[in-house]
């Protein structure tokens, strides 16, 4: 019997221990519920405060205007769900006077950062390109001051289009057309036989360029025109145990990298891209250049053998070096010193 009110006794102490137990988990529940609710109550009004800012700029500029301006709300520059997301204050400046009326303006004073020309004259590029540079800087814009975009006096919204659902620049499918609106020699090599595959949309300009600014040459993403090669040719990147000066200094040497009638993307056909660099005669009968045009151009009273006989150059003869020299980028057989194979 005694035994039996023990375990009575030790049941009871239980069973209030986890009803304790429980009360005291339901409040720490209920507090940590309220300490979560409390920062997005106080996050909501972010947003909020947000767009009361924009709806100063968007009771005069709305869906009415020629140049969509609201569609901003459709771009990342629109998401008023993150703190991050500027204001139209924060790239137009506060625009006191366009808002409130200049005295010494006749008409509407401007914003005070105009961005397209209209209205309002444009404002220089260095203050439109410092408004972006606020929020987009580090990384690959490091280099934008003093860089080849920027020296020759253009600014963020000369290539990107801010206020559009889409911008072009960002597609895989249109930024070259966007390049190609400047560069239109570049547009014209792509149009010839041998090109990298851009129509095809397999690569785009900035696959190679960083148009913010680069440390190389022509505002390559590496800092050689070979580094920059190597990234999709890596095949060509060596090292091997018989080299080809050319090709080890520069691929463009040899290759003209937006296009050419020469396949594959070469500067001129050979024999005569080799004999840039090799011109002397390859077996010594006689030296290219007073005999390139043979028998038609009797430019030589004799060859180098001492002879009147004339006769072309055997590398200017209808000869293709790569028929035998195959491995015009490197060798590593052996018995590859010629770069036979």
């Amino acid at each position: 019997m005694r035994t039996i009110s023990i375990f009575l006794i030790a049941g009871v102490l239980m069973i209030g221990l986890g009803t304790v137990r429980t009360g005291r988990a339901a409040q720490a529940d209920s507090q940590a519920s309220a300490s979560t609710a409390a920062p997005s109550a106080s996050a909501a009004g972010a947003p909020d405060e947000a767009l009361k800012r924009d709806q100063i700029c968007t009771r005069c500029h709305d869906e009415s205007e020629t140049k969509p301006i609201l569609s901003i709300y459709q771009t990342k520059h629109g998401v008023r769900g993150d703190a991050r997301t500027p204001t139209c204050q924060s790239c137009h400046g506060e625009s006191e006077k366009h808002l409130n009326g200049d005295p010494n303006f006749k008409g509407r004073a401007p914003p005070d950062v105009v961005y397209a020309k209209g209205t309002y004259s444009v404002t220089d590029e260095k203050t439109r390109a410092a408004q972006c540079l606020t929020c987009h800087k580090g990384a690959n814009r490091t280099r934008w001051d003093g860089g080849q975009h920027e020296s020759n006096g253009m600014a963020c919204n000369s290539c990107h289009t801010i206020h559009a659902p889409a911008d072009p620049l960002l597609s895989r499918g249109t930024q070259q057309e966007k390049c190609f609106t400047c560069h239109k020699e570049q547009r014209a090599d792509t149009l010839k036989i041998s090109t990298h595959p851009l129509d095809a949309g397999k690569m785009v300009c900035s696959d190679c360029h960083n148009p913010h600014g680069a440390a190389g040459p022509k505002l390559l993403k590496m800092n050689t025109v070979n580094e920059t090669c190597w990234q999709c040719h890596a095949d060509k990147r060596g090292p091997f145990l018989w080299e080809h000066q050319p090709a080890v200094e520069d691929c463009t040497n040899c290759h003209t990298p937006h296009g050419s009638n020469l396949t594959p993307l070469l500067k001129s056909r050979p024999p005569f891209l080799c004999q840039e660099c090799h011109n002397g005669p390859h077996n010594s009968k006689s030296a290219v250049g007073p005999n390139a045009a043979g028998f038609q151009g009797g430019l030589s009273p004799k060859n180098a053998a001492g002879t009147g006989l004339l006769f072309p150059s055997t590398q200017a003869a209808a000869r293709g070096c790569m028929n035998c020299h195959a491995m015009v980028h490197g060798s590593n057989d052996p018995a590859g010193a010629f770069l036979h194979r």
